[in-house]
């Protein structure tokens, strides 16, 4: 589409529409192609990048309570966490994390 435009010289509009996007869209991806060149046009992943909740604060909390508490439960961590914090995690969510965490005992 880029192409079609800059070395062709076919229209914006004509351009997207033949590669069906909108003129919008066309200029979209053309600055994205300007700034970062080919890796502006690799889609990313869609959904959430990780975990909303688990900021770095709660993640430091939850390692020192299990070093405190090695064999608390996730559905109990995630209780001292609400209490702590006032973020309502789901006991699988802080398991999760538990592993990915590195405990130093």
């Amino acid at each position: 589409m880029l192409r079609a435009h800059v070395v062709e010289g076919v229209p914006v509009v004509h351009a997207a529409a033949r590669h069906g996007y909108s003129r919008a869209s066309f200029y979209l991806v053309q600055n994205a192609f300007e700034r970062d060149g080919m890796r502006g046009l690799i889609d990313e992943r869609p959904g959430r990048r990780g975990p909303v909740k688990l900021s770095p604060e709660v993640l430091g909390f939850l390692r020192a309570r299990r070093r405190e508490h090695p064999s608390a439960s996730g559905a109990e961590l995630a209780r001292e966490v609400e209490r702590a914090y006032g973020v309502r995690l789901h006991r699988r969510t802080v398991e999760r994390a538990m592993r990915g965490l590195a405990v130093d005992r």
